[in-house]
Formats: C-alpha cells, sequence, structure tokens
C-alpha cells in the first residue's frame, strides 16, 4: 500500500534522484538492490526480498511504504527493526548528561556485580565513544568511591524511613564464613509500610569476629539496630535452630525486654526450612546407602570429559537425552539431594550400564525402589520448602497450613504404602514433634508458665493465621482438633491464643493512645491560645474524642466486629495486604498488627541469599575485597532490586 506524497508517517520524500542515485542517504536504501534498473525511461528500485520494483522519482515514499507495510517476503523481525528507524523523531534534542549517565553506570555496576577493575579494560572506553565520545570513563579506584557514596545516599533514606515507620520491624539473621574465612553475619530487616507494600532490605552484612557465641551474636544484633536507630522498632528474630542463636535471643530479651513489645514473649521464630531441611534430612538416612552410591556414581562420571562422553554414548543409545554436565548435591540441603535423586531415577538404566562397563557399584534394585518410593513423598515437602522460603511476600500467615500438610502428609495411610514410607514418616514424625511440640522443653525458668504436651507453636504465628481473613478463629479450632490427641484441650488452645490476641490488641490500643498524644497537632493558622476561634476548635477535638468513647462503650469492638465477620473466600488470587488496606479505616487497631504479624519471616532464606551474593561478589578475582566494601555491594545491589508485576504486594 503506497502512502501518499504529503504523508506524516515518514521522513520528507524530498530526496533528489540524483543523490538517490549516489549517495542513497536513508535507512530504506538497505532493504534495495544497490543497482537501480531503468524501466521506460525512469530509474525503478528492486526489493531484495520479493523483487517488486518500485518508482522512485519522487523519492522514497513508496520503497518506505513497501517495506514497513505491503512487502509479504520479508521477515517480521527484519520489518520491525526497520519500522523502529523509521518512528517519528522526538519533539526535543537529547541533551546528554555526564552526572546522570555517570550514576546510571555505577548502579549497573553494583547491580550486575562487575569488577571495578572491568572499568580499565582497554576496549571498554572505544566501545563507549561509539554511542557517546563525550562520555569519559573513570577509573576503578573512582568508581569504587562512586558505589560507596551511593550505599551511603541509599542507606540515608532507608535509615529515614526505618525510623519513620509506624509499625514494627521483624528481623531475619544467619552466619557465613567467606572464601577469606571470615565470618559474617547477615541481618535482613522485613516490614509492611503505610500502604500495605511488604517490604525487604538487607541492612547489615558485617564481619563478626570467632567464635560466634550467644553473646556475640546478639551484640551484633543490638550494634546493627542501633547503627540504624530502630531499637524500639523490633518485634520478632527469624533464626535457625543453632543453641548460640536461642542463647542470643534469651540475651536480647534479658537486657531489652523493656523494648520490646510484650517484653518479647514471642521474639524467637525458629527457621521453617531449617526445620524441614532437618526433617528430611533425618528421614533419608534410611536410604543413605542408595544416596552414598548414587552421588559417588555421578562423581565418578563429571570427573573427567571422556566418561561423560561414555554416559551420554549409552543414554543416545537408550534414548534418552544427553548431558552437558553433571548436577551434583549439596549433602546438607536435602531438597539439593532430592533433585539429584530424581534426574539419577530418570537415567537409572544408564547409570547401571555405566558401572558395569566401569567396574564401579551402583545401587540395587531394592536400593532403586526406596529412592523412588521416598522421591514421590518428598515431592510435597519440596512444595512446602517453596512456601516458607517465599521472602517478598508475607509468608505468617501460612505457618498453622504448612504444620496440617506436613503432619498429613507423615500420617495419612495413603501415602505410606512401602514400608520405607511407614519408616520415613516414623522417623520424621519423630522430629517434627521436638520442634513443634506446645511444650518448651528447652526452657528451664521456673516462673515461665510450661505449656501442655501438644505442639509447642509460637503464638505470634498463629495470631498471624488468625488475621488471614479467610481463616480466623474458625482455622485455629480446626487446626486444634487436628494435631491435639485430646479433644478437651482444642476450645483451651484456642482460647490461649485469643488471650494473647487480646493482649496485643490492648498494647497496640495504648500505643496508638500514646503515638495520639505526643503527636505534633496540625496547624490552626495565625490563631493564638486565647482566641475564641482555638477554643472552639479546642472543644470541637474534645468532643468528638468523647463520642468516640462513648461508641466503644455501646458498640462492639474491633476485636468482636472482626470475629463476628464471616471469613472470606479463598481464592488463588486473594490479597491478604490489600483486604486489610481497604478495611484500614474501619479495624485501625487490628490492621496495625496485621502489618506487623504478617511481615514475620518464617525462614532465613532472606538472609542466606545475601551469602549467594556475596559469594558472587566475591568470586575468584576480587578475594581482597574488604569487609566495609562487600556490605556496601550486597546491601546497595539489595536496595536496588526492582520487582516485576506484584512481586512486592502480600497474597
Amino acid at each position: 500500500m503506497a502512502t501518499s506524497e504529503g504523508s506524516e508517517s515518514f521522513d520528507s520524500m524530498d530526496e533528489d534522484i540524483t543523490q538517490v542515485a549516489h549517495t542513497k542517504r536513508s535507512k530504506v536504501w538497505e532493504h534495495y538492490e544497490p543497482d537501480l534498473i531503468v524501466v521506460d525511461g525512469d530509474l525503478k528500485a528492486v526489493c531484495r526480498y520479493c523483487g517488486v520494483q518500485l518508482q522512485t522519482k519522487f523519492g522514497t515514499s513508496s520503497l518506505r511504504s513497501h517495506i514497513a507495510e505491503s512487502c509479504k517476503s520479508i521477515e517480521d523481525a527484519c520489518r520491525k527493526r526497520f519500522l523502529l528507524t523509521m518512528k517519528n523523531k522526538p519533539e526535543a534534542f537529547f541533551v546528554f548528561d555526564p552526572k546522570v549517565c555517570r550514576e546510571l553506570m555505577v548502579k549497573f555496576c553494583i547491580h550486575a556485580g562487575i569488577p571495578f577493575l572491568k572499568f580499565e579494560d582497554p576496549y571498554l572506553q572505544p566501545w563507549i565513544d561509539s554511542m557517546q565520545p563525550a562520555f569519559q570513563l573513570i577509573g576503578r579506584h573512582t568508581i569504587r568511591d562512586d558505589a560507596k557514596k551511593m550505599y551511603e545516599g541509599m542507606k540515608k533514606d532507608i535509615e529515614f524511613e526505618l525510623q519513620n515507620l509506624d509499625s514494627r520491624i521483624s528481623l531475619t539473621s544467619d552466619m557465613w564464613t567467606s572464601s577469606q574465612s571470615l565470618g559474617y553475619m547477615s541481618i535482613t530487616a522485613h516490614y509492611i509500610n503505610v500502604e500495605f507494600n511488604y517490604k525487604k532490605k538487607i541492612i547489615s552484612f558485617k564481619e563478626v569476629k570467632y567464635p560466634h557465641t550467644g553473646y556475640a551474636i546478639e551484640e551484633a544484633i543490638v550494634g546493627c539496630l542501633t547503627e540504624w536507630g530502630i531499637r524500639g522498632k523490633l518485634f520478632t528474630l527469624t533464626l535457625d535452630n543453632a543453641s548460640n542463636n536461642t542463647s542470643a535471643c534469651k540475651e536480647l530479651i534479658k537486657y531489652h525486654k523493656h523494648e520490646l513489645l510484650l517484653e518479647g514473649q514471642h521474639l524467637h521464630v525458629r527457621c521453617c526450612a531449617h526445620i524441614l531441611n532437618i526433617l528430611v534430612q533425618d528421614g533419608m538416612k534410611i536410604i543413605h546407602g542408595a544416596i552414598d552410591k548414587i552421588r559417588e556414581l555421578l562423581k565418578h562420571v563429571d570427573s573427567s570429559p571422556a566418561r561423560l562422553q561414555d554416559f551420554n554414548t549409552i543414554a543416545s543409545r537408550m534414548g534418552l537425552s544427553t548431558k552437558n554436565g553433571i548436577y551434583l548435591d549439596v549433602p546438607n540441603r536435602w531438597n539439593s539431594t532430592w533433585k539429584i535423586l530424581v534426574e539419577a531415577l530418570k537415567y537409572k538404566s544408564v547409570l547401571d550400564s555405566y558401572a558395569s562397563q566401569k567396574f564401579e557399584i551402583s545401587p540395587s534394585e531394592q536400593e532403586w525402589k526406596k529412592a523412588e518410593a521416598i522421591c514421590e513423598f518428598l515431592k510435597a515437602f519440596e512444595e512446602l520448602t517453596l512456601t516458607v522460603s517465599a521472602h517478598r511476600k508475607p509468608t505468617a500467615h501460612n505457618f498453622l497450613p504448612v504444620v496440617l500438610c506436613i503432619r498429613h502428609a507423615l500420617k495419612d495411610p495413603g501415602w505410606q504404602t512401602h514400608d520405607v514410607l511407614k519408616e520415613l514418616a516414623l522417623v520424621m514424625q519423630t522430629k517434627l514433634d521436638k520442634y513443634w511440640d506446645p511444650e518448651e522443653k528447652e526452657n528451664e525458668e521456673p516462673n515461665r508458665r510450661r505449656k501442655s504436651k501438644e505442639i509447642e507453636l509460637n503464638v505470634a504465628l498463629v495470631i498471624a493465621t488468625f488475621l488471614d481473613q479467610r481463616r480466623k478463629e474458625d482455622y485455629l479450632y480446626f487446626f486444634y482438633s487436628k494435631v491435639s490427641s485430646n479433644e478437651e484441650l482444642v476450645s483451651k488452645q484456642v482460647d490461649i491464643a485469643l488471650d494473647w490476641v487480646k493482649k496485643y490488641v490492648k498494647e497496640y490500643e495504648l500505643l496508638a493512645a500514646t503515638s495520639t498524644a505526643f503527636s505534633t497537632p496540625p496547624s490552626q493558622g495565625n490563631t493564638t491560645i486565647g482566641s475564641p476561634i482555638a477554643g472552639k476548635r479546642k472543644l470541637e477535638e474534645e468532643f468528638a474524642q468523647y463520642k468516640s468513647r462513648q461508641r466503644s462503650r455501646v458498640h462492639k469492638s474491633e476485636l468482636d466486629t472482626y470475629l463476628d465477620e464471616s471469613c472470606e473466600e479463598d481464592t488463588l488470587d486473594f490479597d491478604v495486604l490489600g483486604w486489610w488496606k481497604k478495611s484500614a479505616v474501619k479495624f485501625p487497631i487490628l490492621s496495625s498488627m496485621a502489618r506487623d504479624f504478617l511481615a514475620i519471616p518464617l525462614s532465613t532464606v532472606a538472609s542466606e541469599s545475601a551469602f549467594s551474593c556475596g559469594g558472587r561478589i566475591l568470586g575468584d578475582t576480587r578475594s581482597s575485597l574488604a569487609p566495609e566494601m562487600l556490605q556496601a555491594l550486597v546491601c546497595a545491589k539489595d536496595w536496588l532490586f526492582i520487582p516485576k508485576g506484584d512481586e512486592g504486594q502480600g497474597h
């Protein structure tokens, strides 16, 4: 379809035909034969794709229209590239800003983990010159200093945000040994802001001297809170189940309980992913023989290119895809071991044949059957691990359902179709009762009440489930009826949980009243203290407060209203934070509680991911990086994270 001479879709068409023949400046000529042809005395261009001959007497408009719209032989990708070159020019000319360019370059350097030394590569400046000759690269020392300044600037912004939060902050923390043999502690802050968006920020990645005792961990955590000015905002602390972490929490409560909600009664949250790992690791010991044989066989295959080639030859002969390399597990990560078992079972016949040819030991047929039975069973635990390991959306309200899923899997006769599964379930159930049993066996303090021997759960996580509008009080009854052997204890357990809810409600009401009492009063213009206008406004405010108090006496409390309302439908797209955001005016106290309880992370994965980042940043070529610089790069990379879609929203 030809475009008229006056079309605004393309550039001007007043190119002289002699200029076309000699210079062919327009991009469109790339899609036509280099030489024009003469047809009936007129010069015509020949399309490279379909061979059509087009008039060039009046410029290149028809040539452009043909490539953009009419040619049926041009590839779509090629047509799209051409259309991009034909876009209308911007109204204003682009102005290059070296300062902006440098800032964006530093952000890219931090986020992509680019070593500073790469900025002195001899081919980098010529590449930059080809795009913007006016921009001169800076040296590695300068880019390092720029990265540090950017980190410090972002830190000030986040400090301001955290210090002005009207909600509490939950932390996760873990320890890591770097390739420099230095011990690092990562601390990550989790909170829900006033817009009910879930936030996660790494706020510390510092070296901690050995030994990593409970006192050393507590000192590092308090030091971090002090540095950020948020000591009075700590709510919970999610840690793995090491004894030094338990000691650290006890030390924190002992010396800082006056800064914690209800004196830190529910400060320590045990990492659910770590408990799941321990449960499954204990269970998998019953097939350790088969696992060891499979692991050693895979190591043998992966030890040389020739052996991998022999493996692939057998795989091809058996109609299976070849492998570029062999995935080896991390023995202390059960899901890593589970993945190699799943893969090994696909290549069972190949591995048996390979072992026979190479005179290596392979699992017996009975061991293969056990491994197959366990792999199918553990698939459910892989899904649960992913659920509790999410760290950019709320997970606390999923805790009780996760516990029920585990117990169901371990007790359901439908799963236990093999003797090895019965043995596995028994071993895992024993370990489950150790961590999630209501009796605090480790508690030796006589002045603290010991719970009955059913399931030991952090009440904060029970309350988080209660604050899920799809579950509320009904789910607590359902949960305890499933896990309690004595029906009489069900109501008692629910009453205990609701008593804690009421205690927290009173605490939040007190905090809200204190916050209102000490808040800065709104500006009253130029009115003086003794003016009639100021007096009238003061009386109106007092009357509004009086009406509020009277209504609270006559009407049901927030908690009663919340309990009386029907549960929401449990749909896949239900947004728990979105519901509380919409209901914040109706439930001001409970919505404040929801922001704190739903921000509790179920696992330390957020802090562990910082170690993966730190390991990649250090690498083999940056092992001399100073701890202070490593912290700046790890934290800044985390702060530069850009959410995809609604990833930052809670579901």
